[in-house]
């Protein structure tokens, strides 16, 4: 008797899995730089990964909240100088 899942469902939840992270860690980035860019790509990977039910659900919901303020940031900074662009 087997007590371990299909193969299917398992690599399906360490793909779930692997999104989440990958949100969390393009959305902390996406708070220093190309925010435009990185900020829905984290959005879009929490999505997926909370569809997809991970087992990493808070880091799924960070990598959400941090693409959400990667765009508000970006829209702060944008108000702030009239432009897309950053000056140091």
């Amino acid at each position: 008797m087997h007590l371990t899942a299909p193969a299917a469902r398992r690599t399906g939840l360490r793909d779930a899995d692997g999104a989440a992270v990958a949100s969390f860690v393009l959305g902390l980035l996406g708070l220093l730089v190309l925010n435009l860019v990185l900020g829905p790509i984290a959005i879009a990977l929490a999505a997926v990964a909370l569809w997809r039910g991970t087992h990493r659900r808070g880091r799924a919901l960070l990598g959400l909240g941090l693409g959400v303020a990667d765009l508000l940031v970006l829209a702060a900074f944008t108000q702030a100088d009239h432009t897309v662009s950053w000056n140091f």
